[in-house]
């Protein structure tokens, strides 16, 4: 059984910083990939950005969020980790964390992906 749980969304000012957090419990966390999603208002939920399971593995990023966010993961701690740069008001979303067993590759359909998070809001004003 496992659980995803998301923190460190908020309310920041356009130009500002965020780290997201989402811890796992259960499972097998290093043999994973992570992926972070987003779903604004009418929108599609899209993947902002993925991690492979290995050292130094692949990752991605949706193209409106590069040289912005970074995502990485500490599998000592069972956690995945979106930091968030230089923020806009069109990042305002829910951001959930997913995790897809496969682990050696990053889908970008949110249909793979085999467990998710509640959830955590992050807007950004102007």
């Amino acid at each position: 059984q496992v659980q995803l749980v998301e923190s460190g969304g908020g309310l920041v000012q356009a130009g500002g910083s965020l780290r997201l957090s989402c811890a796992a419990s259960g499972g097998t966390f290093s043999t994973y990939t992570m992926g972070w999603f987003r779903q604004a208002p009418g929108k599609q939920r899209e993947l902002v950005a993925g991690s492979t399971s290995t050292s130094g593995g692949r990752t991605y990023y949706t193209d409106s969020v590069k040289g912005r966010f970074t995502i990485s993961r500490d599998n000592a701690k069972n956690t995945v980790y979106l930091q968030m740069n230089s923020l806009k008001p069109e990042d305002t979303a829910v951001y959930y964390c997913a995790a897809d067993r496969t682990g050696w590759m990053i889908s970008i359909s949110s249909a793979v992906y085999d467990y998710w998070g509640q959830g955590t809001q992050v807007t950004v004003s102007s």
